[in-house]
């Protein structure tokens, strides 16, 4: 009689490795994810949320048709302004703007009615109202929209946003016009939003206003060399350029 060996069925007892591996992958996928978002603009974020979905879908994970991050459409393109090394091309950039508008303004810079200076948001361009406006009053000087202009001139050159931003000195205003200091230092910045779009042709959407009246100044309100240079208007260009139609979030 011949005997017959029993077949056992080989168990591997290292299966769990490979689950196990695949959760680490994930888990580091996930905390890359947590850092990268919190060093991106929400726009930037968008970007990053559609393509990590789009390698989820190229590796099984999503469905084409299942899980949607948001409200993001997936017609963003991937390609973000920013490429390795643009910070520092965007500070050169601006540098070079910022040149341009040194020697424009030269005459007014030189009677300290305006100064240029560069911050983390962008490049400052300080129109200080001695050289642009009347005390208590939005409307420009007529000396203040010829130099204006010139500025006008060299952002519509640069891609870039502008905010428009308001400020005041810490003495309170009331007129028929104007309430408070807040009144004042928005009406201002909108007043320069209106020449930028209607005397200069500046898109509207490159454009935004703000006004902080007497709570962001730049020197002491205590001396009235001070409450002067706090009274301004800051056209701020901003460090990102304005994305191209086709990348805007609709």
């Amino acid at each position: 009689m011949k005997h017959h060996r029993r077949r056992t069925d080989h168990i591997s007892h290292e299966r769990w490795l490979v689950s196990y591996a695949d959760f680490v992958t994930l888990l580091f996928a996930f905390f890359v994810v947590m850092y990268a978002s919190a060093q991106m603009d929400q726009r930037k974020a968008g970007r990053l949320s559609v393509a990590i979905e789009s390698a989820f879908q190229q590796l099984g994970i999503f469905q084409a048709d299942g899980h949607k991050p948001g409200k993001t459409p997936h017609a963003i393109p991937l390609s973000g302004n920013r490429t390795p090394g643009g910070e520092s091309q965007m500070k050169e950039d601006l540098s070079a703007v910022q040149g341009e508008l040194e020697t424009a303004l030269a005459g007014e810079i030189k009677r300290n009615e305006a100064a240029l200076h560069l911050e983390p948001d962008g490049l400052v361009i300080s129109l200080r109202e001695a050289g642009f406006f009347d005390s208590g009053s939005a409307t420009m000087k007529a000396q203040g929209e010829n130099a204006f202009g010139r500025v006008a001139q060299i952002l519509r050159q640069h891609p870039y946003g502008i905010r428009i931003e308001g400020h005041t000195d810490t003495v309170p205003i009331h007129t028929s016009q104007f309430a408070s200091n807040w009144e004042l230092s928005t009406a201002r910045a909108t007043q320069l939003v209106k020449i930028l779009i209607e005397q200069n042709g500046i898109a509207a959407d490159r454009l935004s206003a703000a006004g902080y009246a007497e709570f962001h100044p730049v020197a002491s309100n205590a001396t009235s060399k001070g409450r002067q240079l706090n009274r301004r208007v800051d056209v701020v260009i901003l460090t990102v350029p304005l994305p191209s139609k086709t990348e805007r979030v609709s």
